[in-house]
């Protein structure tokens, strides 16, 4: 088989197999907003049941999904706690400051990922006029690819409850982080009061995401997803991929995490290559270029159809669309480059 692109940049690029096709093509819909589509309602049904939880509501976009969570949870002046790299942050467009009035808290990281709990308990808000009013705590898992551990999130958990916020989890990634720990994602979600879970990463799926939680909290999701544009019609064919994905490629997972490790393995022939903590994160790998040559590398790979992201560090992700004979061609051509 001729390779003409492997493709590193995300494990949102994957393309539906023929089976995920045939069953989005056989889904039984009808219209979502009046709450009539079956498909979305086993999907809803299906993952709220596994994380843990009550009740699902079928989204767009992880964005979306963590979005409404927000501001279903959060009022105009509210803050929440957040780490410094975490994506509904940083990557997400300030939606819930810019739609919802509220105020984020980052706080940086350590080199596991995660926040310090005593730094997160400081910047608890006092109840003063002064300040804005400290209501949630959202955390991510896996963050940078990093699985955060189960013993983290419960001590996360326990805070939060200490000081009344919520407990949010956005978990693009969560079931990479089940599969890494070997535990049903049950045990890493139930304890959050809200989960966003994609399906549109590593598990396969076309488009999607579902946010889970509390009956009464998803009924008031709905009003907040219809206002900013997530009500969708038939979109049982859509929400047909998402249960395919969940059936079918979720322990797979581990097969994308033993090739990162491949990945790294073979990076490290290149002396100019410093893989950050060692190894592959679940599915990613990171490193640094001891030349600084970022740009030149980004070019290089881009015109010989080895695509990834990141400046400093770069990042590079397997799925499911990737095999070993699409790492061992990508390292060729990199060659060139590093020699």
């Amino acid at each position: 088989m001729a390779i003409d692109k492997v493709d590193l940049r995300s494990d949102t690029v994957t393309r539906p197999c023929a089976s995920m096709m045939q069953a989005m093509q056989n889904a039984v819909v009808g219209d979502d907003v009046y709450e009539e589509d079956p498909t979305v309602i086993e999907l809803q049904n299906t993952l709220s049941k596994m994380t843990g939880h009550e009740a699902g509501l079928f989204f767009p976009s992880g964005v979306q999904s963590n979005l409404v969570a927000l501001l279903t949870q959060l009022g105009r002046g509210d803050e929440y706690i957040v780490a410094q790299n975490a994506h509904t942050y940083k990557y997400e467009g300030g939606g819930a400051a810019a739609l919802g009035g509220i105020q984020p808290q980052p706080i940086e990281e350590n080199a596991a990922g995660v926040m310090d709990l005593h730094k997160v308990e400081a910047a608890v808000k006092a109840d003063d006029i002064h300040f804005a009013k400290t209501r949630l705590l959202a955390l991510e898992n896996t963050i940078g690819g990093l699985v955060v551990p189960l013993e983290y999130m419960q001590s996360a958990r326990d805070l939060a409850k200490n000081h009344g916020l919520h407990y949010h989890l956005d978990g693009a990634r969560v079931f990479n982080a089940a599969v890494a720990l070997g535990r049903p994602v049950k045990e890493l979600t139930s304890m959050f009061d809200t989960v966003s879970v994609c399906l549109s990463k590593g598990l396969g799926a076309p488009v999607g995401s579902v946010l889970v939680g509390p009956e009464s909290f998803i009924n008031r999701s709905k009003r907040w997803r219809k206002t900013v544009g997530g009500g969708m019609r038939q979109s049982g064919l859509l929400a047909a991929a998402g249960l395919y994905a969940i059936q079918n490629n979720v322990q797979r997972l581990s097969e994308d995490h033993a090739l990162a490790s491949y990945l790294a393995d073979q990076l490290r022939q290149f002396d100019d290559i410093d893989i950050l903590r060692g190894d592959a994160q679940t599915n990613m790998v990171f490193f640094n270029l001891k030349s600084g040559r970022y740009g030149e590398l980004l070019e290089f790979g881009k015109s010989n159809g080895v695509l990834f992201g990141g400046r400093k560090p770069v990042r590079m992700v397997t799925h499911k669309d990737i095999s070993t004979e699409y790492i061992d061609v990508a390292i060729e051509r990199l060659s060139q480059f590093f020699s």
